[in-house]
């Protein structure tokens, strides 16, 4: 039977995991799980129904009425909740505090990395999020730990709203954003934001995606599927 390959890439918001991590499954032939999707999901539902996000009771009772699943069509990930596809309703600066909030909650992290294990365990993944190499699959082959200086991320991030059409967010309201994500991530009680001892640490502050994509490519050299 042939072994799984897992690459996980974590790091702090808008350090560019997604990009890297999607960049790398299309190189390598294999499919990009974006687990940060999944808190992304929950933390909109919360939002949605008015859910007090800091309470483990309310969350966990929530989470009893949720279904959340992943599916790949085309190679490209679709996040549904409770049969709604809400890839695109995820992406804005409010659902991503959520997802920041609903995720400091064991519950929610319990629910959600026996979904990813699962995943993970049936097929070749790039994974990214905060704790993949150090807690989802401390296992995996390979470890990435993404990062640059918090200004960057935040322009990148701006940048992301604008492409999607958001014309009101300021950069000031985004760094703000990525430094409160920064600190809930770092602080939280489980599985907090840290590089794994056995990660590469890649810097991409002042480069290119195609630059950083090579970075990650020299660092982990061929992966032999055999």
């Amino acid at each position: 039977m042939k072994k799984v390959l897992n690459i996980a890439i974590d790091g702090p918001a808008g350090a560019g995991k997604s990009t890297i991590a999607r960049l790398l499954a299309r190189k390598l032939g294999i499919l990009y799980l974006d687990t940060g999707a999944m808190y992304r999901a929950i933390g909109l539902k919360a939002l949605r129904t008015g859910t007090d996000m800091r309470s483990e009771p309310d969350m966990k009772r929530l989470l009893g009425q949720t279904s959340l699943d992943i599916r790949f069509l085309g190679g490209d990930q679709q996040v549904l909740l409770d049969g709604e596809d809400v890839s695109q309703a995820i992406r804005t600066p409010d659902v991503s505090r959520a997802a920041s909030d609903v995720s400091a909650l064991p519950a929610v992290r319990l629910r959600l990395v026996e979904l990813q294990r699962r995943i993970a365990a049936e097929q070749d993944l790039v994974l990214d999020g905060r704790d993949i190499g150090t807690y989802v699959l401390p296992q995996a082959r390979y470890k990435v730990f993404l990062t640059a200086d918090v200004r960057e991320r935040a322009c990148r991030r701006l940048l992301d709203l604008r492409a999607r059409g958001d014309s009101s967010t300021t950069l000031e309201q985004v760094l703000e954003d990525v430094i409160y994500r920064d600190r809930q991530d770092s602080e939280r009680e489980m599985a907090p934001l840290r590089q794994a001892e056995d990660a590469i640490l890649i810097d991409s502050t002042g480069q290119s995606i195609e630059e950083t994509i090579e970075r990650v490519l020299a660092r982990i050299g061929r992966v032999d599927h055999d």
